[in-house]
């Protein structure tokens, strides 16, 4: 079959067009023919191999496996021998492996049917980002109706569901982005947006009991000065923190001082499951959310969505047509 391939850490020139083989789904896997599959910064840290202390993950010197790829939409090929809740022909949604290729395996635990009113394109926009957003908000983050939330990070693709998520939740929702995405902000249903470039959301003059801070960098004092007293701030991501360890020590750092202070300081990795895509199937089939997909590159063109993603320009999510 045809897929991304890659040999080396590097920029998205080291990305290109091969044949490899068809994947074989182990008892608990689906095998899936992609339809679409998203692009994400995930799929960037591996292709870069950056930070390096991903490396022990992704593989030390290349990586461990040639194929990136994680977010996917396509219809059922095959299903190993203890799959129950999948069948040959499905349309189906989700995280798997090396999903830059005709055919790629998911686990059974990590897919839900393809929500009907989607695209095999937005429906593969949804997973990772989604999902981070919904477990960065309800299950780290404590969300109630009635809170006043701050996103840091309110244009990306995780923000982008997470100011979407919010609203849906009956809060009252600040975005933080650049002067340019403003608009694309309140489109998502910010009730504020704030130009970074321009305030200061720390500046003491407002307070937030929820603060998401997506692949941003304020300190953790700047974070606890824009909490209520008792408010939460959780942090996902770091992406300008440094090579070495990617913001992980500003994590770690919330997490140690958080015990000795009234405010809760916490940070969480996404992980995609069943049960929070089904979630997210249900908000997207009331209209709840969205998938705010911007732009959709064909497979062979990887290597200029990954650029395009890197550039910052993107508004919310970028995919890539497969089949």
């Amino acid at each position: 079959m045809q897929a991304v391939t890659q040999e080396s850490y590097g920029s998205a020139d080291v990305l290109h067009m091969g044949n490899v083989p068809v994947p074989e789904p182990k008892a608990n896997e689906v095998l899936i023919q992609v339809s679409a599959a998203g692009v994400d910064r995930g799929v960037w840290h591996m292709m870069t191999g950056l930070p390096y202390l991903g490396r022990l993950a992704f593989g030390l010197r290349k990586p461990r496996n040639p194929v990136p790829g994680m977010d996917l939409a396509g219809t059922v090929s095959a299903v190993g021998s203890a799959v129950t809740r999948f069948a040959v022909g499905d349309q189906v949604y989700g995280s798997g492996r090396s999903t830059y290729a005709e055919y790629a395996v998911a686990p059974e635990a990590r897919l839900a049917a393809k929500p009907a009113g989607l695209t095999f394109a937005q429906a593969a926009a949804v997973p990772v980002s989604a999902v981070t957003a919904l477990q960065g908000l309800g299950k780290t983050g404590r969300v109630q109706a009635g809170q006043k939330v701050l996103v840091i990070g309110a244009s990306g693709g995780v923000g982008s569901y997470a100011v979407q998520l919010a609203k849906a939740f009956g809060t009252e929702v600040t975005g933080v982005c650049s002067t340019g995405k403003m608009d694309f902000v309140r489109s998502m249903g910010a009730d504020e947006v704030i130009d970074y470039t321009a305030e200061d959301f720390a500046d003491g003059t407002r307070h937030w009991d929820l603060i998401l801070d997506i692949a941003g960098n304020p300190s953790i004092a700047r974070l606890r000065r824009a909490l209520t007293p008792k408010g939460t701030a959780v942090i996902t991501g770091g992406e300008a923190a440094g090579n070495l360890t990617g913001g992980m020590n500003r994590q770690l750092g919330a997490l140690a001082l958080s015990p000795f202070v009234p405010q809760r300081l916490t940070m969480f990795i996404g992980a995609v499951r069943s049960a929070e895509l089904e979630d997210l199937t249900g908000l997207i089939d009331a209209g709840s959310i969205t998938p705010p997909l911007e732009r959709t590159f064909p497979l062979d063109q990887a290597p200029e969505a990954l650029d395009w993603l890197a550039s910052g320009k993107v508004r919310g999510k970028i995919a890539l047509a497969v089949g």
